[in-house]
């Protein structure tokens, strides 16, 4: 089956090539100049650079990765989401840089399972005719690959554009589609964990009209339309159409109300989570855990990640709160809680030499370090019972911290690590009473017992109470 979908991919030879700053910059203008409808996806783990992205569309950003969700739940999610008039995908690090040495999971890879034409960004520091030979390489390194479109960054004048665009034009036979000068890197100023989430940066709008500015004056937009349009084409084949996504509410009557706290300490969320716990049947609720002065009620609480330490000041305060999770746990209360949200439920956090207390739900204390502690992909083992997921389940999923458990008192642990870190030992999944605490994201695609573990959790939870 082929359906239409106007899509562009924008890749670069690294990480750090401008791939955000330029993705936002297209996404904004078509959304707010052109007034179409952007469909935003981010390749890769990542919550920060899809946060920017989707404040640019005005809709959610959906991730496409492809060690944390399987090929085909990749392109079901394309399929899924992609109702916009146009979708644009953000890459992550350099074109073909995957696990391996085959690039397996790498941005060339989903282009070719998405088949959707690259927009190549050249860094053209120091360089001029020699820009000619990265994108030459890039075009015969796999030549499958549809690269149809070169923007150039960090060009100092018009000479310097000039060179580098005839030559490209010239030996390589495809269009550069924008020339985008050096700029102050302070519009997006970067904290330890990369990008500042959008929602917390003071000049947003600044920075939203700094994107459009570079896409009305440095982009050819026409021609990238152009280009989204003429390989708008896509070949499906039948066993990834799309469906319906399952539901077992049915089971379970009326909805499940699942807690999110969603502040600006707790922000790392897929949008995809989400979606299908109310697919599952889920209320959401979101709670503030910096103002809200008691849990309210709810069946089961997911806590994601974030940056509890820069917010530890106003989290430590909040003691009424703290005090009415601590006693929801202690009674039982389901709680799901991934790397920030794990710090939180700890005995404090020390950031900076100084000491915050937390809710204190877990015999271990948070230090902060100036570098990551972990980082990268993981695959994790259910080893032992625990409130959601089945002994013997294999995930994949991803860990990027900078704090370090230290002053650890006695755990029980319920994943085993076949890649990655843990809290400690190759450990991850602090289990206590309804409590499961881990390093680890998961993406609800890539492991579908997650978002049924935590449904079939709070629907006990509520028996009891009927």
């Amino acid at each position: 089956m082929k359906r239409k979908i106007p899509r562009l991919l924008i890749s670069g030879l690294r990480g750090g090539s401008g791939k955000t700053l330029t993705a936002l910059a297209i996404i904004s203008y078509l959304n707010i100049k052109k007034g179409l409808r952007v469909v935003p996806f981010k390749k890769g783990p990542d919550y920060i650079d899809a946060g920017w992205l989707a404040f640019g569309a005005g809709t959610p950003c959906y991730n496409l990765d492809s060690f944390i969700i399987p090929e085909d739940g990749v392109v079901k999610n394309f399929l899924r989401h992609s109702t916009g008039d146009i979708s644009i995908i953000e890459g992550n690090r350099g074109l073909y840089d995957g696990m391996d040495v085959e690039g397996t999971h790498s941005t060339a890879m989903l282009s070719k399972l998405l088949d959707a034409p690259v927009i190549l960004i050249i860094d053209c520091t120091k360089v001029t005719r020699t820009a000619a030979s990265f994108v030459l390489g890039a075009m015969e390194f796999d030549k499958e690959l549809k690269i149809k479109g070169v923007i150039l960054n960090q060009i100092s004048g018009k000479r310097h554009e000039s060179v580098i665009r005839d030559s490209i034009e010239r030996y390589c036979s495809v269009p550069v589609v924008g020339a985008i000068p050096r700029i102050d890197g302070q519009e997006l100023p970067e904290r330890h964990m990369g990008l500042l989430p959008w929602h917390e940066h003071s000049s947003r709008q600044m920075v939203l009209d700094l994107a459009l500015t570079i896409a009305e004056r440095y982009l050819d937009m026409d021609s990238l339309l152009n280009i989204a349009e003429a390989h708008s084409e896509i070949n499906i084949p039948e066993a990834l159409l799309y469906s319906e996504p399952a539901t077992i509410t049915p089971e379970y009557g009326s909805s499940i109300k699942v807690g999110i706290v969603k502040d600006s300490a707790f922000q790392f969320y897929y949008e995809e989570n989400l979606e299908e716990l109310k697919n599952l049947g889920a209320e959401l609720v979101e709670i503030n855990a910096l103002q809200d002065r008691e849990l309210p009620a709810v069946n089961c609480l997911y806590i994601g990640g974030g940056f509890p330490e820069t917010n530890a000041i106003g989290l430590s305060e909040n003691r009424e709160f703290m005090e009415s999770l601590r006693i929801a746990i202690e009674e039982g209360l389901p709680v799901y809680a991934e790397c920030g949200g794990m710090m939180y439920l700890g005995r404090e956090i020390i950031f900076k030499d100084k000491r915050y207390p937390m809710a204190g739900v877990i015999p271990v204390s948070f230090y902060m370090e100036e570098r990551p502690v972990s980082h990268g992909y993981t695959v994790v083992e259910v080893t032992e019972e625990n409130p959601f997921y089945p002994v013997g389940t294999v995930l994949r999923g991803h860990e990027f911290h900078y704090s370090r458990p230290v002053n650890i008192g006695e755990l029980k642990f319920s994943f085993t690590m076949k890649r990655g870190d843990g809290i400690i030992n190759k450990k991850d999944g602090i289990c206590y009473k309804n409590l499961l605490a881990t390093y680890t994201h998961v993406h609800a695609y890539g492991a579908k017992e997650w978002a049924e573990g935590l449904i079939k959790r709070g629907a006990r939870w509520r028996e009891r109470y009927a």
